[in-house]
């Protein structure tokens, strides 16, 4: 897939305020400092597209974004920020679930981990919280550049030993790099077969 035109739409806390659901759309979510903004600006050719912060914690808005004039791009908040207090991330957990379950363009989340850690509790129940939902998704690992393939090999593998604990399928899994651009044709060559499913039903 070749990324001619990648466009902000608008920013809301609102599923009911969301752009019309006509095209298929595509939702990245992680902790807060896994990359999600520096992935997004990557995939899509554009440095400054989705804001990147040394602060996690940056994004508490559904953010819309058209692409090609065909599918949406959607970057949700970052979950697991200590500083924001009890009662904002309560809001935050209302306001994801409720996105997740009444958006009904939502074709798949893209959950983000960051590849330097072993599995964290954090991650692990946001992932099984997705299939609670029966949300489609699928698993980004993050700054492989940071560190060596054998680290990263080691870090997907312990994520695979501990989803089969609970699940009988793995979800489709993609290794990136935002400095390297690694995983970019990957994750677009996704979604355009994707999108081509979606029409054809």
């Amino acid at each position: 897939m070749i990324i001619k035109e990648a466009k902000f739409l608008m920013s809301n806390t609102r599923v009911e305020d969301c752009p019309v659901p006509d095209k298929p759309e595509y939702a990245f979510i992680g902790r807060s400092n896994v990359g999600k903004s520096s992935l997004i600006n990557m995939l899509t050719h554009q440095k400054g597209l989705a804001k990147t912060s040394s602060s996690p914690g940056k994004t508490q808005l559904i953010n819309h974004f058209l692409i090609n004039d065909s599918w949406y791009l959607v970057d949700l908040p970052g979950y697991g920020y200590a500083k924001v207090s009890k009662d904002s991330r309560e809001s935050w957990r209302k306001m994801i679930n409720y996105y997740f379950q009444k958006r009904e363009n939502l074709t798949c989340v893209f959950a983000l981990i960051d590849s330097r850690h072993e599995p964290l509790k954090q991650d692990l129940d946001f992932i099984n919280h997705l299939g609670t939902l029966g949300v489609p998704f699928v698993l980004v690992f993050t700054k492989l550049d940071k560190q060596s393939a054998t680290k990263t090999d080691s870090t997907i593998a312990a994520y695979q030993r501990k989803l089969r604990e609970t699940w009988d399928e793995l979800p489709q899994m993609f290794r990136t790099s935002a400095e390297l651009k690694t995983g970019r044709e990957e994750i677009l060559n996704f979604i355009e077969e994707v999108n081509a499913q979606v029409q054809n039903q």
